[in-house]
Formats: C-alpha cells, structure tokens, sequence
C-alpha cells in the first residue's frame, strides 16, 4: 500500500504549487520528474530533498538507493497523475534545489568556452541549449536579458527538456551590460552570431577564451551585443530560410568551437 493515495493531501497541493515559479524561488527549489533525468541530476552531485515515486509506474526502484538522505514517500497511480507535470510519466518526482547560480560565482577556466544566448526564453530553446553545451564540454551557459528577474533555470520543462543537463552544466542569468562587464574581466572575447557578420563560421578563430553568443530567431542579438563584439560570425545559409532556431544555431556553433578545439590539440 502506498504511503500517499489521497489527491487531497496537503504535501500533494504543495508539489503542484511548485509548479508556478514564486512559489517555487520562495522555497529555492525545483521539480525533477522523469528516472533518466532524476539520474542525470544524481551524476551530477544534485541531492534532491523528497522523493516521490509510484510503485505501480516505476519498474525498476534502484534510484532510491542512491538518495539516503531524502524523505521518500511512495504515491498511488492517482496521486502521481496529479503531481506530474508531463505526460506518459514513469513515476519518479523529486524536489531538490534550483539550479543556477550568480554570474561572479562562475569561474571558467584558461581556455574557456562559453555560450551567452540572449533573450531566450522558451523552456524548450533553453534546455535544448543546455543539451548541446553538455555535450560539448561548455564551461557556462549565461542567459542575458533585460530583465532583472533572470531566467528561470528551475522551470521543471526547463528540467525536462534539459534532460537534466541544468544540473551538470554551470548556469546564470543576468542583464547585458552584466554579462558584458563580466566577460571583460576575464577577458574572454564576444564572438556575436549574426546574419550580417564578417566572417563565415568556418572560417572564424573559435579557439582561446570565446563566449559564442546567440540572440533570437526572430531579433538576433541587441545592438549592444554587436557595438562590444570582439569579432561577429555569420552561420552560412545555403538553401531559402534566413535563419535557424536559436537552439539549432547554438549547436552549431559549439560544435565548430569544438572542432576547431579538437584540431588545435592534436596538432
């Protein structure tokens, strides 16, 4: 027997309220549904607080081994259904700290590689990004906005969409002129994708310190991106479209940064 079967219950009516975000930057935590993203987040030294999981969806419980120190609570298939956000979900919930973390707190190393997107706000652009720089070894991902609020990491589709990345990969947000201020200090150039820019991507000198820097499908980048670039790069465009989405953009840059990476060390 489960231990919560009750929809009504005033643990479950507090995990659907972390579902809007003041409730859950008032508690500093986020939702982390899914095994293989629960497992993600373990890999990367998360350590969720409670666990919620249902015994008629999970088929194999060996994740609770690896969570000694959470409050785990057993839920019926009805619960469960009301406490997740996604659907066809196979019964793991965790609660656990938001990722992210202030700007200056970052600290990239010598040969640092960067991914500055701004203005991206889609949980799905913001996760797919997070994938890709994962998988090329990023030493941050920033989001630059003009809003002070930030982007919201915890976001549980931000999450989900991720695949858990949000964890293992260091993030923050901040204004602009913040995240301007920051990389000058480092000295790590602004390399601004744009479809006006001097040089082809494949051609662009994507080794040393870079922050590659990506703005929206439908703007680009702010004129404040373009007037303190260190260099511009243009993703060539061979076929009708004149852009990609932001995501799409991103892994492509990436992916010639770590390329052009890999040649250099091997030579």
């Amino acid at each position: 027997m489960p231990d919560l079967t009750s929809t009504a219950n005033p643990r479950v009516k507090y995990l659907v309220r972390l579902r809007t975000r003041r409730h859950r930057d008032a508690a500093g935590v986020t939702l982390i549904e899914g095994h293989d993203e629960l497992a993600l987040a373990l890999d990367a030294g998360v350590r969720p607080t409670e666990v919620y999981w249902a015994p008629d969806l999970v088929r194999a419980p060996g994740l609770l081994d690896r969570m000694p120190d959470a409050r785990v609570t057993s839920v019926s298939r009805e619960v469960f259904a009301r406490i997740a956000y996604r659907e066809s979900p196979d019964g793991w919930l965790a609660v656990a700290p938001a990722p992210g973390c202030p700007l200056d707190a970052l600290e990239p190393g010598p040969d640092a590689l960067v991914l500055v997107a701004e203005g991206i706000e889609k949980p799905g652009n913001v996760g797919a990004m997070l994938r890709t720089a994962e998988a090329c070894g990023v030493d941050a991902v920033v989001i630059a906005s003009a809003e002070r609020a930030g982007t919201d990491f915890a976001n549980p589709n931000v999450v989900r969409a991720s695949k858990g990345t949000v964890f293992a990969v260091p993030v923050a947000s901040a204004s602009t002129p913040e995240v301007l201020a920051w990389l000058r200090r480092r000295r790590i150039r602004a390399v601004v994708t744009t479809p006006a820019g001097e040089t082809e991507l494949g051609r662009a000198d994507l080794t040393g310190p870079s922050a590659l820097v990506i703005g929206t499908e439908a703007t680009g980048v702010t004129d404040a991106w373009l007037t303190a670039a260190d260099t511009t790069v243009a993703i060539p465009m061979r076929g009708t479209v004149n852009s990609l989405n932001a995501s799409i953009a991103a892994a492509v840059v990436l992916f010639e940064a770590v390329r052009q990476r890999a040649a250099t060390s091997s030579r």
